[in-house]
Parts: C-alpha cells; structure tokens; sequence
C-alpha cells in the first residue's frame, strides 16, 4: 500500500531485517512513525532503517528519526540509516545532527 499525497506515512519490513519508511515525515505524522519504528527496531538486533520513500521530511519527522534511533540504541539494536533523502540530510546538516544519522 503506498502513501496518498495527503501526508500519509508508512513502515514496511518486507525484507528480513529492512525497516522501509514511505511517505512524510511531519508534525502530523512523527507520533505514530515514532511508534511504528520503534515497535519495529526492537524486532531485531541490526536493524536498517531505509528511507528512500520518505518524500517530505520536516523538523518534527527528523526528530521522529532521532528518537528511534535513540531508542532503539539504548536498547542495544544498532539501527544502520540508508538512503536518506536529500532534503532531510540537509536539514540534519543545519540543526549539526547530520552524524546521528550515520
């Protein structure tokens, strides 16, 4: 199931240990993507997080990102990032957080 253009956000696992995040990531949507990656994190030990969906990210969904991220680190499960969007990297690269996504 994609995404509408509303400003949906969606999680999928379909591959073995790849958690693939689809749409946007915002004020609206950073809550319930907040829980779905973490609920999807503590599923395996080395995670990775691809993000090659995510077509509109702002400071709440980046945050969203982070907080898992942390999370799922606190836990134990180091998350690998791949592909992540243009727009969100620039964004981390202004608010110097652009490592943690690494």
């Amino acid at each position: 199931m994609a995404p509408s253009k509303s400003g949906q956000f969606l999680l999928t696992t379909d591959a073995p240990d790849t958690v693939r995040a689809t749409g946007t990531l915002n004020f609206a949507t950073a809550a319930s993507a907040l829980a779905a990656m973490r609920d999807a994190f503590a599923k395996s030990d080395h995670p990775t997080l691809d993000l090659s969906g995510v077509d509109t990210c702002d400071s709440a969904g980046l945050a969203c990102v982070l907080a898992a991220l942390s999370g799922a680190d606190q836990a134990g499960h180091h998350v690998t990032v791949c592909h992540v969007p243009a727009g969100m990297l620039a964004l981390a690269q202004v608010c110097g957080v652009e490592p943690l996504l690494h």
